[in-house]
């Protein structure tokens, strides 16, 4: 039978799609590496990967089956291995966290130096990325929890609610919708307002408002970030609609903006923490949740807290 080893060996190749990186991220000679696999191919009586001069790594077909499997096998190992050292309700050791783009900068900014002194042995890996991606590495065992939009749907997944966040818009200072006291549909008519690039869910709730009334979104302009949507609304190539938390955390600070409601009802975003139904650090992330609520009660001014129930 294959090694525990050997599966993370492949994984890493996998990966890395390089043999030398592979090695590098186990800490193990590229020759060792290499053996290793050749064992495995032996053993699986299969090729796995194909090889050529450039060092690049191609998986085969069954390859790629056996990286799948290799990947939920190791998933589970690593959740017996937290059954016995880190179950229970304090989070300790290394939590691997994913969040989107959209949200981690200036949530964990918040967040992180509170968690840091209220559980000292707690460190956090973050990796940013789009909910899709993240929701995948969960399932591959890659990260532990996730900070994303609700809801997220699978029935294998625990979620528990953080927070509700209007968006707001966002105009340059000069704009002539700068100077009112809040913004409604009938302003929104005709006007250019800036989204961030398909695929993020914050693009399609602000495509969805601009076809409610009647606004265009700009195709040719479309941001890859908060920060990029704020600089091109200070710039003047239109309006945007940013979420609250990060409205308050950087968009208040730019003097080239100007932040107004939106009446009479505003779109709102759910953020909240996911992590796997089976995992045995389930009480340590409601743990981590209820933290994170309390750090946001006691700094942020605006946005609903969330609990369970």
């Amino acid at each position: 039978m294959p090694s525990l080893q050997q599966l993370r060996y492949l994984v890493a190749i996998a990966d890395t799609a390089h043999f030398s990186r592979a090695a590098e991220r186990c800490h193990v000679s590229q020759p060792t590496l290499s053996g290793q696999l050749k064992e495995l191919e032996r053993r699986l009586a299969g090729q796995l990967v194909e090889r050529d001069r450039k060092a690049k790594v191609i998986l085969t077909p069954l390859g790629r089956e056996v990286v799948a499997r290799a990947r939920r096998i190791l998933r589970d190992v690593e959740d017996i291995k937290d059954l016995a050292r880190r179950g229970g309700p304090h989070p300790v050791g290394t939590i691997r966290l994913g969040a989107v783009p959209t949200l981690g900068a200036y949530f964990l900014s918040l967040v992180v130096p509170d968690l840091h002194l209220t559980f000292p042995e707690l460190r956090l890996f973050v990796r940013e990325a789009g909910t899709e991606s993240l929701l995948s590495a969960l399932d591959d065992g890659q990260l532990d929890a996730l900070l994303v939009p609700l809801p997220v749907r699978g029935e294998h997944l625990e979620t528990t609610p953080l927070l509700r966040e209007p968006l707001l818009a966002v105009v340059a200072a000069d704009h002539p919708l700068a100077r009112a006291s809040s913004v409604g549909p009938a302003d929104l008519r005709g006007q250019t307002v800036l989204a961030l690039e398909p695929g993020h869910r914050l693009h399609a709730q602000v495509e969805e408002l601009c076809a409610q009334v009647g606004a265009k979104v700009a195709r040719d302009f479309e941001g890859t970030s908060l920060d990029t949507l704020r600089l091109m609304v200070g710039m003047g190539l239109g309006l945007t609609f940013l979420p609250a938390l990060y409205v308050r955390t950087e968009a208040l600070k730019d003097p080239a903006v100007r932040v107004l409601p939106f009446l009479p009802d505003a779109p709102v975003r759910q953020i909240g923490l996911v992590w796997r139904k089976r995992s045995a650090r389930t009480e340590a992330f409601l743990t981590l949740a209820e933290r994170m609520r309390q750090v946001l009660e006691d700094s942020v001014a605006g946005i609903e807290v969330q609990r369970p129930g």
